[in-house]
């Protein structure tokens, strides 16, 4: 049920989301939508209100606005030819098609900020809540060459007197690639030293030490390592191959470094003690980086913080622009090489996280229709024929020229792009369904 629930929301929504804003401009130019759709393939049921009819179709992974008068090349334009009327599409100038184009991932960029504003009007913003408590170093990673001790308190960071962890979070990120930390520790014994310590970004890098995060699962994956050897949401490891641990970056250094090998870990479960042998696989960290990895997430206990209506939309913004920075990180690697094809999610894996998100909460669902509505938005821009993209970028063409393409050239235009995307999609989702078999590890 968790599952239908978030498709509904995630894909949905989004998709709703997406086509009225192709709907919306294409009427504020004069425009005459046939039909508006939800999902593809033959009308299930539906009502019509003026000249359009509002449907929901058969196959619900997406959806579409037909105009009238569109380019009979489009996929979804119908068997209606153009006939020069002047409500039809391809009557319209071509920055005006070319604004319709844009409209619906355009509205994709804007709905998170509203999304999240409004949830954190009546919710409030989601944190960590650990990030309220003063930074102390807590535990450092084996072979630490850091100036900090155990048991060091944090009392000053770049002038910040008293920092909490996600102040020390904010001075970091602060900082450029490289940069340096103007820290004050106090020991044990009460003296305070003054520190510099370079900020690398790496993934184990851990500034002030390992976290006051506890090293108990909340989202282990299905097909991943974790979860093939038998780890379970709730489980809390106590030890990795005989050593000790006490918090959740502790057991995600311990899994970088593993070589590949098979580790022996130990977890609590419902109280009872547990051994699980699990083989971590590389994979891409947040950074980009090739990492070793098992597949789970931690249970971090989450707060709400009270903001006013302004607060609560600038804080939507800031989180959708960092949705936004990420999501074309990714994108970036993986023309570059650093992220691979076969880390990307089909509707196998994103209908599995999206049951995932409801099952944490609303916090987490809300948070999970932005980051597709971010990534909707901005692959559907990318030069790709078929995609909004690729028809705005096939107008700027012809737009430059001063006359359309011929008809052959834009059917194999877009051909092409439907032949690639059909591709991909078939590549994405075998990957996504290996990794759900039970004999994948």
């Amino acid at each position: 049920m968790n599952t239908i629930i978030g498709m509904v929301l995630a894909l949905g929504v989004i998709i709703l989301v997406h086509e009225w804003g192709h709907f919306i401009v294409a009427r504020l130019f004069g425009v005459r939508v046939d039909v508006f759709s939800i999902g593809f393939g033959p009308r299930l049921f539906g009502v019509k209100r003026g000249a359009t009819d509002w449907r929901v179709s058969a196959l619900p992974l997406g959806g579409y606005v037909r105009m009238a008068g569109q380019d009979i090349t489009d996929i979804d334009s119908g068997d209606q030819k153009p006939t020069g009327s002047p409500d039809e599409l391809m009557s319209k100038k071509r920055w005006q098609r070319a604004l319709i184009s844009f409209a619906g991932p355009a509205v994709n960029l804007i709905f998170p900020v509203l999304l999240l504003g409004f949830y954190y009007v009546f919710a409030g913003e989601p944190y960590a809540a650990y990030f309220e408590k003063p930074v102390a170093v807590l535990g450092l990673p084996a072979g630490n060459s850091s100036s900090l001790q155990v048991g060091d308190k944090i009392v000053s960071v770049d002038g910040v007197k008293n920092p909490t962890w996600e102040q020390a979070y904010r001075a970091m990120e602060a900082l450029p690639t490289g940069g340096t930390l103007k820290v004050q520790a106090q020991d044990d014994g009460g003296a305070v030293r003054q520190l510099d310590i370079p900020v690398r970004r790496t993934p184990d890098e851990h500034v002030f030490g390992f976290s006051p995060v506890p090293p108990k699962v909340l989202q282990s994956i299905p097909g991943k390592p974790a979860a093939v050897a038998g780890m379970k949401d709730g489980d809390l490891i106590t030890a990795v191959n005989g050593q000790k641990i006490d918090y959740w970056d502790q057991f995600v250094d311990t899994i970088h470094k593993s070589e590949g090998k098979t580790l022996q870990v130990e977890v609590l479960r419902n109280g009872q003690p547990i051994t699980l042998s699990i083989t971590p696989k590389i994979g891409a960290a947040q950074t980009g980086d090739k990492v070793y990895q098992i597949g789970v997430g931690p249970d971090i206990a989450i707060a709400h913080k009270s903001l006013g209506v302004v607060a609560s939309f600038k804080a939507g913004f800031e989180k959708t622009s960092e949705l936004v920075a990420d999501t074309l990180g990714v994108v970036a690697k993986l023309v570059t090489g650093r992220v691979s094809v076969k880390d990307l999610q089909s509707v196998v894996g994103i209908s599995r996280a999206a049951g995932e998100a409801v099952s944490l909460g609303p916090s987490a669902t809300i948070l999970f229709m932005a980051l597709i509505s971010v990534n909707l938005g901005i692959l559907n821009l990318l030069p790709i024929p078929i995609l909004d993209g690729g028809h705005i970028l096939l107008l700027t063409l012809e737009g430059i020229r001063r006359r359309d393409f011929s008809l052959a050239f834009k059917e194999r235009f877009i051909q092409v792009g439907l032949v690639f995307l059909l591709a991909l999609f078939a590549y994405v989702m075998y990957n996504d369904v290996v990794r759900l078999l039970p004999t994948h590890s």
